[in-house]
């Protein structure tokens, strides 16, 4: 007999399994289809979880080696145990592997292993010859690595960001091609327990949709900490040997350079996933970008057929696909859900820390918007002075006549927490002066956003 269902979810990943228990939840009888093993897709396995374990852990080896006696704390000589850090990182992964299980149980929605294929508008075959059927369909396959032509994945010397956080030991000199927001996280990881990690950019700054004075800063703080930036630079060829990996690198200049590394990691952007997805089978087409084309409830040209997070336009952000999977989910059973665009958040996971929501100032000069900003730094906050985390700032960008906050950009630490009350200010159109006027605890790092928030009207106190 034929499973039907009123919603299949294909994929588990941040945005199809947040989808299917909200789609639960309405009562809807719902199944997730996932092809892997595992659940919880490529931000739980090999992405964003998998590589803040790391990041966390080489955080401590790097600041208890550089700062520590600075604290009182003396270990000489200071070692690391990278099988041990893997082995941690492992578990975290499973951890949460079972706990999106359990909540599958928990809300009685059914969990299908294999390949799924679209057939029709509501039928779906599974790798092992099943037919399932549902009323309604969410596409969340989510993204893969983008290869150089010349220099394919072998994920052992030539690795993806999958590659990258299954490294049997730390390489002695790793190149990153791409200095976007996972090459500098993933570099970062290796640079702190020990390698030599040069980045060759083809763009002329790091994390180039950060606002500029962030990407700036950011830059001369992973330099300062021993990374290399080779900007506005190209990469053109590779000779790949047994005993190292020779990349042939263009200059700004167009002079051509040789650079041998042990491991190259490439982080040159990421495609929508939709391999072995069947879209042709129901005349699904996707945009020269490789992405399925939605409407604001996120229906494809089949209206039985949804598609959410890195399939469709906009970041391939995890918890975008999140906010997406509910809001389609909400749609399918009748609701009128809002997704505030402008108000979700963007971070980078380096130390220090880089958090972001809203527009840059370069985005609001191509809009037509008259700003002014507001700046306050660290070095000036008395709990970043206590935990000796003085690096960075808080900027906030305000509309010039109303004061409307249209952009906030952090470095720093625990940018990445600090970010939610921008995010808010930014959903409620709140004022520079509402964040202000606001109490904040003494000492806490937020109150640089608060000083910040001043500055917008020339009043901060502290600087």
């Amino acid at each position: 007999m034929v499973q039907t269902f009123d919603v299949v979810v294909i994929g588990s990943g941040p945005g199809g399994y947040v989808a299917a228990i909200r789609a639960a939840q309405l009562e809807l009888k719902t199944a997730c289809v996932e092809k892997e093993k595992p659940l919880g897709g490529t931000c739980l396995n090999v992405g964003c979880i998998p590589s803040k374990a790391l990041l966390h852990s080489s955080e401590l080896y790097w600041k208890f080696k550089h700062e520590g006696a600075l604290h009182g704390l003396i270990a000489d000589p200071i070692r690391f145990n990278f099988d041990a850090m893997m082995q941690r990182k492992n578990g975290i992964v499973a951890s949460f592997n079972d706990g999106i299980a359990a909540l599958f149980k928990k809300n009685k929605i059914t969990h299908l292993q294999g390949l799924a294929t679209l057939r029709s508008p509501h039928e779906i075959q599974l790798s092992n010859g099943e037919m399932i059927q549902a009323q309604s369909i969410i596409l969340a396959t989510g993204s893969q690595p983008i290869p150089l032509p010349f220099l394919p994945f072998d994920e052992r010397r030539v690795v993806s960001s999958t590659g990258a956080l299954t490294l049997e030991q730390v390489p002695k000199r790793l190149l990153v091609v791409g200095a976007g927001v996972i090459g500098v996280e993933l570099g970062s990881v290796y640079a702190r327990l020990g390698a030599d990690v040069t980045f060759v950019e083809f763009l002329d700054r790091i994390c180039p949709t950060l606002d500029e004075s962030l990407s700036k800063e950011l830059q001369k703080q992973l330099t300062a900490q021993g990374m290399h930036f080779n900007l506005s630079s190209k990469v053109i060829g590779a000779d790949i040997r047994p005993s190292e990996i020779t990349l042939r690198v263009e200059l700004p200049s167009k002079e051509q350079r040789e650079f041998s590394t042990d491991i190259v990691l490439v982080c040159i952007g990421r495609r929508a996933y939709t391999t072995g997805l069947g879209l042709e089978n129901v005349a699904l087409a996707t945009d020269p970008k490789g992405l399925i084309p939605v409407d604001n409830l996120f229906r494809t040209t089949i209206p039985s057929i949804y598609a959410i997070g890195d399939l469709i336009d906009g970041p391939m952000l995890a918890h975008k696909a999140s906010e997406e999977g509910v809001a389609a989910a909400e749609i399918i059973a009748g609701h009128h859900p809002k997704i505030h665009y402008a108000a979700i958040p963007n971070v980078v996971y380096t130390n220090p820390e880089v958090a972001c929501v809203g527009l840059t100032e370069a985005e609001a000069k191509q809009f037509g918007i008259s700003t002014r900003a507001g700046t306050f730094h660290f070095k000036a906050n008395s709990r970043a002075r206590c935990t000796g985390e003085e690096a960075g700032f808080v900027k906030i960008l305000v509309e010039e006549k109303k004061g409307t906050i249209i952009g906030v950009h952090i470095i720093g630490a625990h940018a990445s927490e600090l970010i939610a009350e921008a995010a808010l200010a930014i959903q409620e159109k709140l004022r520079a002066d509402q964040i202000a006027d606001t109490p904040h605890a003494h000492p806490t790092l937020s109150e640089a956003l608060k000083e910040a928030a001043l500055a917008t009207q020339n009043r901060a106190i502290h600087k």
